[in-house]
């Protein structure tokens, strides 16, 4: 059985190689981050297991992708680049890796939101260009923080919080307890948050989840964290909730659009902070990505 890294950059191209045993399945590894869906046929070449980092692959190019069983996809958010159910009507399983990146993501949520409740990403634009800005910031110690959704990120996330002096409550579609959260409904997460962070996979009950409606329940003066995906967040609501001051800052590492273009109405406005969807790039989030993509590959090629 054979597997194709199909758009390995170098430095998962390097951890692949380093992390490979005897006996494992044959894995080519393509050094080019930056295919076109249309390259995938001839970049796996037959190939039964394709290791995808972050190309779309279309259903109409997986029809021409001659011998593909298999989609690794390295993270949780496949349905942001390929649809799981027409794949599996071809016979293509995907297969996701949760948890990889659960510290990597929720230290990046915890530094958007003291970046944004300090301003600091304005006032060094400002003073980059000269400008002695000096804001007031939000003090977090009591504040209370909102998780909308609870898995493994939003469990780092909490742990972190609360070790900071914040109180944390949390919602999420199916029951669950955790120390040192309460759980609460989201319109009761949506009025008593001073922070609100959103942990929530994509998926067609999420998408869009965060609509205008309920960013006019949330607290005025809230600060709005999305480390999670842009598409379940009404963005339009957004950017006027920012622009009205309901939302007083907001701290985004992932967009409806990737990469965001540089005159996208988000880049003009001082009360966002922005992050280039890296949330989950440490190198100890790789070393953990990686080996989970080996032991899929692993249990494939065993049956």
């Amino acid at each position: 059985m054979r597997g194709v890294f199909a758009d390995a950059n170098e430095a998962l191209a390097v951890i692949m190689e380093r992390l490979e045993k005897p006996g494992d399945p044959r894995v080519r590894i393509h050094r080019d981050p930056d295919i076109k869906p249309e390259q995938y046929p001839a970049v796996l070449d037959g190939a039964e297991i394709a290791i995808v980092d972050h190309t779309a692959l279309p259903t109409a190019v997986a029809k021409k992708c001659t011998g593909l069983k298999h989609v690794v996809f390295l993270g949780t958010g496949a349905r942001s680049y390929m649809n799981p159910e027409e794949l599996a009507e071809l016979g293509i399983s995907v297969h996701l890796i949760k948890g990889y990146g659960d510290t990597a993501v929720a230290e990046a949520a915890i530094a958007l939101m003291w970046s944004s409740a300090r301003v600091i990403a304005q006032m060094d634009r400002e003073m980059r260009a000269g400008n002695w800005l000096r804001e007031d910031g939000m003090q977090l110690t009591g504040k209370t923080l909102g998780l909308i959704g609870f898995g493994g990120i939003a469990a780092e996330v909490a742990r972190i919080a609360s070790g900071s002096g914040m109180k944390v409550i949390a919602w999420n579609r199916s029951p669950k307890q955790h120390p040192g959260v309460q759980f609460v409904d989201l319109d009761t997460l949506l009025a008593k948050s001073d922070v609100v962070s959103i942990h929530l996979l994509l998926n067609d009950e999420t998408r869009g989840m965060i609509t205008g409606e309920k960013i006019a329940r949330m607290k005025p003066g809230v600060i709005l964290i999305n480390t999670a995906r842009g598409a379940i967040v009404d963005e339009a609501a957004m950017i006027d909730a920012l622009k009205s001051g309901h939302i007083r800052h907001a701290g985004l590492d992932v967009f409806n659009i990737e990469p965001l273009p540089r005159d996208h109405e988000l880049t003009k406005l001082p009360n966002v902070t922005l992050s280039a969807h890296s949330a989950f790039r440490t190198p100890e989030a790789s070393e953990n990505l990686i080996e989970a993509a080996w032991q899929h590959c692993r249990r494939i090629a065993a049956g």
